[in-house]
């Protein structure tokens, strides 16, 4: 059944996390929710690894000399089994949606995925997307992310309709975005670092940034929540004071915004970290897909699976995937407020979430 409620206040987040301290930066998350729903925001896109940070010196110094620097970062990468409970109450008791970018670290071990993890207005958590593929010097902080967990997720907090998302260059990937696409997404989570602050990337990244958004708006029939980082001074101290002086990375940096599928800026971008840190807000309105539609429909007629066909591989690739639906809860536990979301969002009993149909 098409939901009955099209018209949502969303917001991507443009901040800097409290670099290299996990509680500390969890706490912001909590504090940009309440901000969110004091300005009636139902879903709030937070940045790449916004959670303890995006790990800037892996661009900026000898590998060899990185290793206890590598080591805090998987200390104070999250445990999505046992560190989002206060994040997770935060949605419930102000009734907004969150994709949350997170450094996380497996349950049990030291292994570490560029995550961005879904939480529905009710505090559930109902996904956690593990970043594909690492770039670059990336393959030396977090391993691959596999099929399992490439997916979108109804979400009651922007009425059952479906969102997914990637980090940074994974919108590279032609492939990525179609499982996506073939799955029924409306909304799509880009979140970046502040990768125009990079040394070589100053006058590119930012037009990178928003030819992907553009891109995949318009190719997936999408609305597009771009949500990125900037550097700020907490972050650059850091690094002097545990890696030495460095020169590849300056302050500021980051483009955020809010795409409509037919590629207008819903959202005037925002740049660098001169205003502080701010909610990009803007009014969506899922009802514009029907004429959208009417053009090009990516996973309906405009497809042609006579001719060009898509496959994904949705099996488990790391141990703790392989426990099934709903991995990411602590082993052995369950969870007392699942809810099924359809039929417009509402709620519908016990169990598991139910994918949504893709009508308007």
């Amino acid at each position: 059944m098409a939901p009955s409620e099209t018209k949502f206040k969303v917001a991507a987040v443009h901040a800097s996390p409290i670099f290299m301290n996990k509680s500390a930066t969890l706490a912001k998350v909590i504090s940009l929710i309440e901000q969110a729903a004091s300005e009636q925001v139902r879903f709030l896109a937070f940045p790449e690894t916004f959670v303890p940070g995006y790990p800037y010196f892996i661009e900026c110094y000898p590998p060899i000399t990185q290793a206890p620097a590598l080591a805090r970062y998987a200390e104070e990468s999250v445990v999505v089994s046992s560190d989002l409970a206060a994040v997770a109450q935060a949605c419930k008791e102000k009734n907004v949606g969150i994709s949350l970018g997170v450094s996380e670290r497996m349950e049990g071990g030291y292994t570490l995925f560029n995550s961005q993890v879904m939480m529905d207005s009710d505090g559930e958590i109902v996904s956690v997307h593990r970043k594909l593929q690492p770039t670059y010097v990336e393959r030396m902080v977090w391993a691959q992310g596999g099929g399992a967990t490439l997916d979108v997720k109804p979400l009651a907090a922007v009425g059952g309709f479906n969102v997914g998302g990637l980090a940074c260059w994974e919108n590279t990937m032609n492939g990525a975005r179609q499982a996506l696409i073939a799955q029924n997404q409306h909304i799509h989570i880009a979140a970046w670092p502040a990768l125009s602050t990079l040394s070589g990337f100053e006058s590119t990244a930012n037009a990178q940034i928003e030819a992907l958004a553009k891109t995949h708006a318009l190719t997936a029939q999408v609305f597009v929540l771009v949500a990125s980082n900037y550097v700020d001074q907490t972050c650059l101290d850091w690094m002097a004071a545990n890696l030495g002086p460095q020169s590849f990375v300056k302050p500021g940096g980051g483009w955020s915004s809010i795409i409509h599928p037919f590629c207008s800026l819903l959202a005037a971008p925002v740049e660098g970290g001169k205003s502080g840190d701010v909610l990009v807000k803007a009014e969506i309105d899922l009802s514009d897909l029907k004429t959208v539609k009417v053009w090009i429909d990516s996973n309906g007629h405009y497809a042609r699976p006579e001719v060009v066909q898509f496959s994904l591989d949705k099996t488990p690739l790391w141990g703790d995937e392989k426990r099934g639906e709903g991995w990411w809860r602590k082993e052995g536990s369950t969870s007392a407020n699942r809810v099924r979301v359809g039929n417009g969002g509402k709620e519908e009993g016990g169990g598991e979430r139910g994918g949504g149909d893709g009508s308007v």
